[in-house]
């Protein structure tokens, strides 16, 4: 057999028919080996860019910290505007009092030349009250504009706090001057305390 390949003709072909098959099995291993660590990382809406474990922080005029958003997950889609959350958590500080306001999500959709953040998936603001005890918000989804410091949504809400649990469709809310407004279908259920 090796004198065979001696001869330069046959030693040519062998050496042609080896080098189809290796470019073949590499070919072939490059197709198999199912999505890239960058693949897998960008996921399948190909953004922008994308942040892990990524934090937010929003200042007033006089430098105050009024707002903290953080992501294990977001997703930057440059020509929409718009960066996708995975599990986003927010609070907000309260301008006057200085009590922050917390707010958790499934994901969330934040509108980067409006700086608004569209909430959706088991929605929950809570807060301590002047009580000591919390009180909270749940609803289906949420809009939050950071610049006019509101939050609203026309899905169904549920208010608790320790004295009671209230149910509306709808709602409104402005967030330094403590004010929700409920839309419609209002219904509560209070406790009240009894005098001894």
């Amino acid at each position: 057999m090796l004198s065979r390949l001696n001869h330069p003709r046959l030693r040519f072909l062998a050496l042609a028919i080896l080098s189809a098959v290796l470019i073949g099995l590499l070919w072939r291993s490059d197709d198999q080996g199912g999505p890239s660590i960058g693949q897998e990382l960008r996921g399948p809406d190909e953004p922008d860019s994308f942040v892990v474990n990524g934090e937010y922080r929003s200042f007033d005029e006089q430098g105050k910290l009024t707002t903290v958003i953080s992501s294990p997950r977001i997703e930057q889609f440059d020509a929409q505007n718009r960066a996708h959350m995975q599990q986003p958590r927010a609070t907000m500080i309260d301008a006057d009092s200085g009590q922050p306001w917390h707010m958790r999500a499934d994901e969330g959709n934040y509108r980067t030349n409006r700086d608004v953040i569209d909430l959706s998936g088991n929605v929950v603001i809570s807060r301590v009250l002047a009580s000591g005890s919390e009180g909270s918000l749940e609803t289906t989804h949420l809009t939050l504009d950071n610049q006019k410091r509101i939050v609203h949504t026309d899905a169904p809400v549920l208010l608790r706090d320790p004295r009671g649990t209230t149910r509306a469709t709808g709602m409104k809310a402005w967030i330094d001057q403590r004010i929700v407004q409920l839309q419609s279908q209002v219904e509560g259920q209070y406790e009240l305390s009894s005098s001894q």
